[in-house]
C-alpha cells in the first residue's frame, strides 16, 4: 500500500485541499484503498443549477435528488449507492464562488468521519 493511500484511509486528516500530486495518482490510490472518486468539472459552470447538475452527475445521484442544495446535502449524506471504503471528490474548477457548497462539503466531511469513514474533497 503506498504513502498517499494511507494517508487516504486517516478519517481524522480527511478533508478540503488543493490538490498538490497528479490526478493519476490520487485516483490509483483511492482505488488502492477500496475508495470511490467521485470527478466534477465546475469551472465553467455559470451558477447553482449547472453546479448542482454537475456534481449529481459525477457522484450518480439517484431518482430522489431535487437539484437544490438540500438534495445535494442528502445525496452526500448517503451514498448508499456508492457502498466503499471511504470517498474522494475531485473537484475540477474553485467552489469558493458557491459558499454553500463549501457549507456542504464541511458539514459532509464531518458527517463521514462519525462514521468512521473519510470524505475527502480535492481541488485541481
Amino acid at each position: 500500500m503506498g504513502d498517499l493511500c494511507r494517508r487516504l484511509k486517516d478519517v481524522s486528516e480527511a478533508g478540503i485541499y488543493r490538490l498538490n500530486c497528479p490526478a493519476e495518482d490520487l485516483r490509483a490510490s483511492a482505488t488502492e484503498g477500496g475508495f470511490i472518486v467521485f470527478e466534477a468539472d465546475i469551472a465553467n459552470a455559470s451558477g447553482k443549477g449547472e453546479v448542482l447538475a454537475e456534481l449529481a452527475r459525477a457522484i450518480a445521484a439517484p431518482d430522489w435528488f431535487g437539484h437544490n442544495w438540500d438534495a445535494l446535502a442528502d445525496a452526500l449524506g448517503d451514498l448508499s449507492w456508492c457502498p466503499a471504503s471511504g470517498y474522494v471528490l475531485l473537484l475540477h474548477g474553485d467552489p469558493s464562488g458557491e459558499a454553500v457548497l463549501g457549507d456542504i462539503l464541511d458539514a459532509t466531511i464531518s458527517f463521514w468521519k462519525l462514521n468512521g469513514k473519510a470524505f475527502w474533497v480535492f481541488i485541481a
